[in-house]
């Protein structure tokens, strides 16, 4: 991966403003809250990162740099920041949202920050402005994407856009979003419940929301909402049970690790021990170790050297599998969010942090991996998995290099890369599985079956689960699509025809051939 570089602006504490840049962005923070960052640092103590711009090549940083360095930069920076308010800044700026920025480091390793998802204390007074619904894709009525702009519609906190379908047979008005009768925007709608399920009481959540947008609703109306959407928001049943294990600020563990760019790890501590406590996830205790441990003991050099996942090439053998499509509430949670998201860069962020607050199964986002190439020999050496070919593992915009010279271990093993790394979109408890969910948009036209499987092996072997307890999926609004690894790299043997049965009653013939096989469902799901 090429090297991204940061423009960063530090406010010290005498106001006085330090424009730098870096490549990495979590080493150069913690030498300027040491003092060895620079002498304006040293003598200014710096307080928080209050702007950051990312570029592309070094040439690109250091031209930005000196234009906010020089009189005219500095005016504009000081005019941009008060404002006070993120959606004011350019397309090319990165901020953490209230409750996630950047705060001097203490009892956290080196390469990683913290701060606590929810916690009103760091929201510093920030008024954000309340984001903007998504532009209407189609008509809700004749499905036409046949439509232009009709004006708007302001109501007491927000102004909606109108469209006029140009179908012949409708020729209605319609909005953006499918939510009616709302006086505040959908974002204010999904960061109260996101609020209120931390465990925060409805008073509570309506002052949070007040400080951090500077409107919000009556805890009548927060309640009113909480009702309406408790079919799609089902943590609601586990909400009291989860108040009495932790307090609001620390149900949701959340750290920022700098692993070549920034992944924000969040992991639902209530949540997890509850879903163990079910009988039939009795067996997957190992994977809270694991997620117990990820602030405190992830090797972050293994992801600055290692090879990503989502980057290989190479194809595993698609016979005996069969990927089935089908809908659940991951879908439904999805279509619900991408409503109040009108920048496609923050789909992923809201996605995973309204399923985390808001599902009942949900444990943990964005959970960092790694294999070791000691760990693929042992799997195919010891359990006869099938996973390098002939041609060992090939990488996206590489090419293929000589291998060394060695007549002990074959071609395959050799081109094997010592580390192989990957960050986990998504992970779920429920039925008796770990299910490793990776959201793409336009999941129809993704096959991420390598990636996927691949998390699949390194999850098995950070935890000590065996791959049969893993499910994989890749999902978006609309689609949703699951395969079990273990039938990636675990062969049927003999020529026998095999069958299985869904629980819907459909008989589905396992196939035989390298070719990629995916049963659309036809019966209800069990309920998730």
């Amino acid at each position: 991966m090429d090297t991204e570089y940061y423009v960063y602006v530090i406010l010290c504490k005498n106001n006085s403003l330090y424009i730098g840049q870096t490549n990495n962005l979590q080493n150069r923070w913690e030498q300027h809250c040491q003092g060895k960052g620079a002498l304006w640092t040293k003598v200014h103590k710096p307080v928080k990162i209050v702007y950051l711009e990312k570029k592309n090549t070094l040439e690109e940083a250091l031209k930005r740099e000196k234009d906010l360095k020089t009189g005219f930069g500095r005016k504009w920076l000081k005019k941009l920041l008060a404002k006070k308010s993120e959606n004011n800044l350019p397309a090319a700026t990165y901020t953490a949202h209230a409750g996630e920025i950047f705060t001097p480091p203490t009892r956290l390793p080196a390469a990683t920050l913290a701060a606590q998802a929810g916690d009103i204390r760091n929201l510093g007074g920030e008024v954000e402005s309340i984001r903007s619904s998504r532009d209407a894709e189609l008509c809700p009525y004749c499905l036409s994407k046949d439509f232009v702009k009709r004006g708007t519609r302001k109501n007491i906190n927000q102004v909606v856009q109108l469209y006029l379908c140009r179908n012949e047979g409708c020729k209605r008005t319609f909005t953006a979003t499918d939510v009616k009768g709302k006086h505040f925007p959908l974002h204010i709608v999904i960061e109260s419940m996101n609020y209120y399920n931390l465990g925060f009481s409805l008073e509570e959540t309506c002052k949070i929301i007040k400080k951090k947008f500077g409107v919000a609703p009556e805890s009548a109306t927060l309640s009113d909402w909480i009702n309406e959407y408790k079919p799609l928001c089902r943590y609601e049943r586990l909400r009291s049970y989860a108040n009495k294990m932790f307090k609001p600020m620390d149900m949701i563990e959340v750290v920022t690790m700098a692993h070549r760019q920034l992944y924000r790890f969040r992991y639902h501590r209530a949540k997890t021990i509850l879903m163990l406590e079910e009988f039939k996830n009795r067996n997957l205790r190992p994977l809270k170790n694991y997620l117990d441990n990820v602030s405190s003991e992830t090797p972050h050099q293994y992801f600055q050297d290692g090879e990503r996942m989502s980057e290989i090439r190479s194809k595993f053998d698609k016979a005996d599998m069969i990927v089935r499509s089908k809908s659940n509430f991951a879908n439904r949670l999805t279509a619900f969010v991408l409503q109040s998201i009108p920048d496609n860069k923050q789909r992923h962020e809201e996605v995973q942090r309204f399923m985390l607050a808001n599902d009942s199964c949900t444990v943990a986002t964005e959970v960092p991996v790694y294999i070791r190439k000691e760990d693929i020999e042992h799997m195919e050496n010891e359990l006869k998995f099938k996973i390098v070919g002939e041609e060992g593992i090939k990488f996206k915009g590489k090419k293929e290099g000589k291998l060394p010279k060695d007549n002990s271990t074959s071609e395959a093993v050799r081109s094997l890369p010592r580390m192989l790394t990957g960050h986990i979109d998504i992970i779920q408890i429920r039925n008796g599985q770990i299910h490793l969910l990776d959201y793409k948009p336009n999941a129809s036209k993704e096959r991420p079956i390598e990636q996927l499987t691949w998390y699949a092996l390194a999850m098995s072997r950070l935890t000590g689960l065996r791959i049969f307890n893993f499910t994989c999926a890749w999902f978006d609004e609309k689609d949703y699509y699951q395969f079990y690894p273990l039938h990636v790299v675990k062969k049927l043997t003999g020529n026998k025809k095999r069958k299985f049965r869904y629980r819907s009653g459909e008989l589905v013939e396992v196939p035989r051939t390298n070719e990629l096989v995916i049963i659309k469902n036809k019966g209800p799901d069990p309920p998730s």
